[in-house]
């Protein structure tokens, strides 16, 4: 398990290399020195909550993105299957509604019938 600082300097690392951002260029955009963005991604220091929101915005996404970890495949797996069951549940419950409206409008029309 990756602590803070880990995920923190993983994220800007990726985000960074994704823009073809040099570290200069980070630096730079977010008015930091080289070293300290170079510090920040080898895990030797934790930046300020304003620092990591000026970083993200050099990045252009949300400082929470910094710290996102993304699932494991069976996470991604176990959080498909909640999904499928959750929408299997909604459909079968919207199934047994309609049939018991459908039943209870027979019903009444029996009954109706029976009465005349």
């Amino acid at each position: 398990m990756e602590n803070l600082r880990e995920i923190l300097a993983k994220n800007l690392r990726e985000n960074r290399r994704k823009l073809s951002i040099s570290q200069p260029k980070l630096a730079e955009m977010a008015g930091l020195s080289t070293h300290y963005i170079a510090m920040i991604e080898l895990s030797r220091k934790f930046p300020t909550p304003e620092v990591i929101e000026r970083l993200a915005a050099a990045l252009g996404i949300a400082a929470h993105e910094l710290f996102s970890v993304p699932l494991s495949p069976e996470g991604t797996l176990e959080k498909l299957h909640r999904e499928i069951l959750t929408d299997l549940r909604q459909m079968v419950g919207e199934a047994v509604e309609k049939a018991i409206n459908e039943q209870y409008k027979s019903n009444k029309k029996n009954r109706i019938k029976t009465t005349k």
